[in-house]
Formats: structure tokens, sequence, C-alpha cells
């Protein structure tokens, strides 16, 4: 099944709702697998200033939380909310706990990697790679774990002012 974009997906949502990506069309997308207890966790508050400095222009952030990187987020989705708002005073959207690889992969991830391939895979690497979507749901950028938020800064402002 061939995808024409990022807007044409769908995810369940931490309570298992399916929620379409459409509801997002126009607006510039960070995708991010999170977790709770990794290395990169900390980058929960820069990304909640990213999405708190840029929210009213048409900018979103939508964190997936996954356990394949050492079995580290919380593994039920109201204590993953809980955690992030508690430690970070995380407010963007979070979704259901779902793979970001292999045969279980979520088809938003099979597309994103399909799109951008990080150098010499197209696996995830580890937690907190990002996903940068433009308005018109192409891929524009993907980030590794390392990239902090306010490294991506500049591009999202690229995509709001297009």
């Amino acid at each position: 099944m061939s995808v024409p974009n990022f807007f044409a997906l769908s995810a369940k949502d931490k309570k298992q709702q399916v929620i379409s990506m459409k509801e997002f069309e126009g607006k510039v997308v960070l995708v991010v697998n999170v977790a709770s207890k990794c290395g990169f966790t900390k980058q929960y508050a820069g990304l909640e200033e990213l999405y708190k400095k840029y929210k009213d222009q048409g900018f979103v952030i939508i964190g997936f939380p996954c356990n394949q990187f050492g079995g580290q987020p919380i593994h039920i989705h109201l204590e993953i909310e809980s955690f992030c708002q508690v430690n970070f005073g995380v407010t963007f959207p979070l979704m259901a706990k779902i793979d970001v690889n292999g045969e279980n992969e979520d088809p938003v991830y099979a597309y994103l990697k399909s799109q951008k391939k990080s150098l010499m895979m197209a696996r995830i690497k580890w937690n907190f790679e990002k996903f940068l979507i433009a308005k018109d749901g192409s891929v524009y950028e993907r980030y590794a774990s390392v990239s902090t938020p306010e490294s991506i800064a500049k591009d999202v402002e690229k995509l709001l002012q297009a």
C-alpha cells in the first residue's frame, strides 16, 4: 500500500483510540520515539519548551513511547503520561506505546523510516530519534537521538514560515 504523505496515516492514542494524522494537516509536526528511563529522557524538557514556543504558530510534537531499547519506558499508558507531566511538565500529545522496528513496527514508523533513512540504515537506533514533518505531510528531516530539541528550532522556524 502506498502512503502519499504523513497525514494519510493513523495511530492509537494513549486511550487506544485511533487518531488520524490528518488532524494535524497544515501543521509542522515533530514525531519522537520517547522513553521514560533513558540517558536522553531529559530531552522531554527541551521538547516541551519547543512545543510551547511554537504551538500557537502551527507546530505540534507527537510522542510515541517505545520500549524496544532496554525496556525503558514505564509500561502503563497512564503511568507514562503521569511521569512526563510530573517530571517535565509535558503537555504535547503522547500516543500509545508502539514498536518502531521489527515485524510489529507501527505503520507510522514504517512510513517515516522509508522516507528518511539514517546513515546506512533504516532502523531506529535508539530512543528520542526525531522526524520533522512539513505542512504538506512530507518528511523534511530525521534527527539522531543526540540532536537536542534546541538544535531543531531553526528547522521548525523555517517550516513554519514556508
